[in-house]
């Protein structure tokens, strides 16, 4: 397939602000709790968009399903579950923090555990700690923890200079504590989704085998994984449907009371949410769809995918952030605090991605080598 860059930064970015984005319908919805709409837009998010988009991409997709080993199957499935737990933690920390600061948190962090994680799993750390492409990229795990506390002290800056009125009119249940800890959790457990990337690799190459155009080759992995992650936010929504008797939401019973001006729990009102929580959960994986186009299209540059990746929605969601006012009213100081937070983080992944690649240009020069020495002894 031919490269090209540039389309492939403007297709990571479009998937950066689909991601970014995703959160906003959820804003409009009226009179659902939390675990309601989040479960109504998960079940287009996770089952919805995977399913309809490989049926028309990879039109073999089911027989490719059908082919591929169970113990596969399984392992892809049991990865989507654990990386669900870290959607499911990424949603509350939106939910807690707003926007700006829980994107630009729990994405430094799932940058940072993405990078550090699957090495230390697999023994490689002494490895790249020794290595001149390795130690670049703990230099820029280490830019990532400034980039992160400097996030967390403009978070911090806020909550001081606000009183709570100020504070719930941009985020309605904002609370530092609670959001830091679940992002750190988010971003421990959406390591997860290289796992299970790894393990479904042969349904990738079944897809291929099956006449499978190489771009939308992953199409029935994304189910696979989707089907863990929903499994996920499906139990621990309807166990919250049930601790706090929001199950009747759904149909329009049971609905929280109506603030001044909003629409009682009538079929229409109803109508309206699924609506906003079928665009929020399309939206939101819309950014995996964009990512793997874009992807394929970096050439030589691939390396530089998931930085771009996250430095766009990173940069997206702080635009939300000030667009949707949740930074109105603090002080110039903490306003700085999120700029050189927001520019530390973008800097971190793109030292990490480079630190990535020279590791694989190392690996595979000392691979050669090592080749080459065989055959001269032989």
């Amino acid at each position: 397939m031919e490269a090209n860059p540039a389309l492939g930064v403007m297709l990571h970015a479009i998937g950066g602000l689909a991601s970014a984005s995703f959160y906003i319908p959820y804003k409009r919805v009226r009179r659902w709790s939390w675990e309601t709409y989040w479960l109504a837009g998960g079940f287009f998010a996770w089952i919805v968009a995977p399913w309809v988009l490989m049926l028309l991409l990879a039109p073999k997709g089911l027989e490719v399903l059908a082919q591929t080993p169970p113990k596969t199957l399984f392992w892809t499935y049991f990865f989507g579950v654990l990386w669900g737990i870290g959607g499911l933690t990424f949603g509350l920390t939106m939910r807690y923090l707003g926007i700006a600061l829980g994107y630009a948190v729990a994405l430094g962090l799932c940058a940072l555990f993405g990078t550090l994680v699957p090495p230390i799993f697999k023994g490689e750390f002494g490895q790249i700690a020794t290595s001149l492409g390795g130690q670049i990229e703990l230099a820029g795990v280490l830019v990532c923890l400034v980039g992160i506390a400097g996030s967390g002290l403009a978070g911090i800056s806020k909550e001081r200079e606000l009183s709570p009125e100020k504070k719930k009119e941009s985020v309605r249940e904002f609370n530092l504590v609670k959001g830091l800890l679940v992002a750190v959790f988010a971003g421990v457990m959406s390591a997860s989704m290289s796992y299970g990337f790894s393990a479904g690799e042969d349904i990738a190459k079944l897809a291929v085998a099956n006449n499978t155009p190489d771009l939308w080759k992953n199409q029935p992995v994304w189910v696979v994984i989707m089907a863990g992650g929903f499994t996920t936010n499906f139990i621990w929504c309807v166990i919250l449907n049930i601790r706090n008797k929001s199950w009747g939401q759904y149909v329009g019973r049971g609905c929280l009371p109506a603030s001044a001006g909003e629409p009682a729990g009538t079929l229409a009102s109803v109508v309206v949410n699924y609506a906003l929580c079928a665009l929020a959960g399309t939206m939101w994986y819309l950014q995996f769809f964009f990512y793997g186009m874009g992807a394929t299209k970096m050439g030589k540059y691939g390396f530089s995918s998931w930085s771009l990746h996250m430095g766009s929605i990173i940069i997206f969601s702080t635009f939300w952030g000030l667009g949707l006012k949740e930074w109105h009213g603090t002080s110039r100081r903490t306003k700085k605090l999120v700029a050189v937070g927001l520019a530390l983080l973008v800097l971190s992944m793109a030292v990490i991605g480079y630190g990535t690649d020279r590791r694989t240009v190392d690996a595979e020069a000392a691979k050669a080598a090592q080749t080459q020495t065989a055959k001269e002894i032989q």
